[in-house]
């Protein structure tokens, strides 16, 4: 799917914790008006505002997001005990708890997709390589792969970057998260078994870049 923008002052796991292990590409900004015009610069998917610890300042933000753009779909984070306090449909599309489970954050999400117009881009395509990334199921010329969940995030990332050059450094905070404190050997690791799974005629959609580190091949 496209990419998810968070705008909170937390780390997007202390507004959603079930965010921490959904594996998207997610970015996060400063819960502000004034971040917005980088927000949309990105052209994200979804932006979801963190409006559970202060109600009153997610709502201005989201009323913004709205006068400055109207056609990205938006979610707001907030607490039970506001939900009737504040007007939230006149600025949000849909609405998550903090506690959200993973299922109920997919479900909202790919509903508010299919609303927009935008249901395809759950599907990632890379060459013979499709990639689902709401079922989780990656076909390579037919053939389904069987990957674990941390190989799949990472071929999740680079697919949806493909041609962008990631080092190694930059994977492990990106796929693997800030709490993460394994070496860089990992990356290697995870993807020497992307290549074998891939199999001789298609590992080459995982390009070495030497002395930097991995893409995806742009096809």
């Amino acid at each position: 799917m496209a990419s998810v923008v968070i705008l909170t002052d937390r780390f997007p796991e202390e507004a959603l914790p079930a965010l921490g292990i959904m594996g998207l590409d997610l970015k996060t900004e400063p819960l502000s008006v004034a971040a917005l015009v980088d927000v949309l610069a990105l052209s994200p998917g979804v932006v979801i505002v963190d409006a559970a610890e202060n109600p009153g300042q997610g709502l201005a933000v989201l009323k913004a997001l709205r006068e400055l753009d109207a056609r990205t779909p938006c979610v707001a984070i907030v607490e039970r005990r506001d939900l009737e306090r504040l007007p939230w449909d006149r600025v949000a599309d849909e609405f998550l708890y903090p506690s959200s489970p993973e299922a109920e954050i997919r479900l909202r999400l790919s509903m508010l997709r299919r609303r927009a117009g935008s249901g395809e881009g759950n599907t990632i395509r890379l060459g013979p390589m499709t990639l689902d990334a709401d079922t989780y199921e990656v076909a390579v010329a037919g053939r389904r792969l069987d990957l674990t969940y941390k190989e799949f995030q990472l071929l999740r990332h680079l697919a949806s970057h493909r041609g962008r050059v990631f080092t190694r450094p930059v994977l492990l905070r990106e796929v693997w998260g800030y709490g993460f404190y394994g070496g860089t050997r990992t990356v290697d690791v995870h993807i020497r078994r992307l290549r074998s799974k891939l199999g001789p005629e298609h590992e080459h959609l995982i390009e070495t870049v030497r002395g930097v580190g991995y893409r995806a091949a742009d096809l």
